[in-house]
């Protein structure tokens, strides 16, 4: 893939925190004594689920509210946690939002983000289908569609929570970062290669879901046909944005793909030995710790814990 020069702005992303609510800056970082024990490695998380939306998507949705010049209405599609963030945002401007989320979308989130006051139009058996929708309604409406991963300011404001990372007084060797449509894994990867350009970035994604991962390694699009059955609903994508693989450019050191079966141990660990329960996007990391240890043993491996949004049922059968 031909590389271009990155749209992702540091100094942008530096001023991002002058413009994002408080309530989602400055989230919990902390060295795990009982997950680095447990793992033979050091594990320092960062807790993106404490705040008003469960996911670390606040901060993009609040930088891209705040940017917005005419608009009264939005349109915009989502697995979950970016319309709730938007929601929020969208709120408290007073900005009508209509969000498209597939029939098969996790209930509490859609529940969240009507509470929240958006018009959620169930549309598509997955993600892709209701990005779909968006697009076509936003073309019948003349409604502007914001997309996650795609529109800067939700990749920038992302890119926040690198800032905060770097800022640890433990250099770390390792980042781990969940990859869905790229824009946490590229906002934070691009402040670590300016701030800690020593440690080695690394994108995860589950094996049942791996177009992103796949498009890298071939170096263009690859797009997933096959429905994807993966218990990680938030970073399931078929079909990758060219632009967020052009974003990716020089910013991954390795890829790595989890099982199932590992990323519903890891969101049990997590909760056996810090009490967070968190969704099965935020695991692929502490999942990859399990499943390649050898490789972090020893080391200063840092885990974006980037969404706690669970349902019901999922509580009962992980937590009891």
């Amino acid at each position: 893939m031909k590389t271009l020069e990155s749209r992702i702005s540091q100094e942008r992303i530096n001023k991002a925190s002058t413009v994002i609510d408080p309530v989602f800056l400055n989230s919990p970082q902390y060295l795990s004594e009982s997950l680095s024990e447990v793992l033979g490695t050091n594990i320092y998380l960062k807790v993106e689920i404490q705040n008003p939306v469960g996911s670390f998507k606040g901060r993009g949705a609040e930088l891209l509210v705040s940017n917005l010049k005419d608009e009264t209405e939005l349109i915009c599609a989502s697995a979950g946690n970016f319309g709730q963030a938007m929601a929020y945002s969208c709120q408290k401007k007073g900005i009508d939002l209509t969000v498209f989320a597939s029939f098969n979308a996790n209930t509490v989130k859609v529940n969240l983000m009507r509470k929240l006051g958006a018009n959620v139009i169930l549309f598509g058996d997955d993600f892709e289908g209701a990005k779909e929708g968006s697009r076509y309604f936003a073309k019948r409406s003349g409604v502007r569609v914001v997309e996650d991963s795609l529109d800067i300011e939700t990749v920038e404001g992302a890119g926040t929570i690198g800032v905060e990372l770097a800022a640890l007084p433990e250099k770390l060797d390792y980042l781990l970062v969940a990859l869905g449509n790229g824009g946490l894994y590229n906002g934070v990867a691009s402040v670590f290669r300016k701030l800690s350009p020593q440690t080695k970035m690394v994108a995860i994604q589950a094996e049942e879901a791996s177009a992103m991962i796949d498009s890298w390694k071939k170096g263009e699009v690859v797009v997933h046909h096959r429905k994807l059955n993966t218990v990680a609903d938030a970073i399931a994508v078929r079909v990758p944005i060219p632009q967020a693989l052009q974003d990716m450019n020089g910013l991954i050191d390795e890829g790595f793909l989890v099982k199932e079966k590992s990323i519903i141990e890891a969101v049990k660990l997590i909760y056996k030995h810090t009490g967070l329960k968190v969704e099965p996007s935020s695991a692929v990391g502490i999942a990859a710790v399990m499943e390649y240890n050898n490789k972090f043993k020893n080391k200063n491996v840092g885990i974006i814990l980037c969404g706690g949004n669970l349902t019901e049922e999922q509580e009962k059968e992980w937590f009891g």
